[in-house]
């Protein structure tokens, strides 16, 4: 009798810490690693179409199913309430979202670093932008008191918040130290 093939799932809590109450826990912290043959769902940053994606084809620039555009471009998506929560719904890699607004000086400072962090970290993390002033349902939704906020989305859950500008490579260490 041959045994069916399953594939392994790795557990990571925060920064590579066990939990001894998972898979029973709730506090919404842990982050599963597929196998790299599982298919991921990814919505493009374009049409918000989601598309399904071997996750060992993340780093083989995949283009949207739907408008042919590329899934993944090295820079932030601006993104809007509706879009914000498709994108938080369906795709399954982390969101990184910099919570703004274009009259706030620090934000106008972070975003060069926060582009240039965007292509370090995409495709592993979706990078997006939402302007407070255009969104502010979501500001008021996630209590952003202080802008520029980072806040680090896993699984439809936030995982981590960092209020005040960083540099890239500040950004890059965090997000890498919440994903394990």
């Amino acid at each position: 009798m041959m045994r069916p093939i399953t594939r392994p799932v790795v557990d990571v809590y925060q920064a590579g810490q066990a939990c001894a109450a998972w898979p029973a826990c709730n506090h919404g912290r842990h982050l599963q690693l597929r196998d790299m043959s599982e298919s991921l769902h990814i919505v493009c940053p374009h049409c918000h179409t989601t598309n399904r994606v071997r996750a060992d084809q993340l780093g083989a620039a995949p283009d949207c199913g739907q408008c042919k555009k590329p899934l993944f471009d090295g820079h932030p998506v601006a993104l809007g309430e509706t879009a914000f929560e498709r994108h938080l719904a369906r795709t399954q890699i982390p969101l990184l979202v910099d919570f703004w607004a274009p009259w706030c000086g620090p934000c106008r400072m972070m975003a060069p670093a926060y582009e240039q962090a965007a292509a370090q970290l995409e495709p592993r993390v979706r990078v997006a932008k939402v302007n407070t002033e255009e969104a502010p349902a979501l500001g008021a939704r996630f209590n952003i008191r202080s802008i520029p906020t980072l806040a680090l989305f896993s699984g439809g859950r936030e995982v981590a918040r960092q209020a005040g500008a960083l540099g890239q490579a500040d950004i890059v260490r965090w997000v890498r130290a919440h994903l394990g």
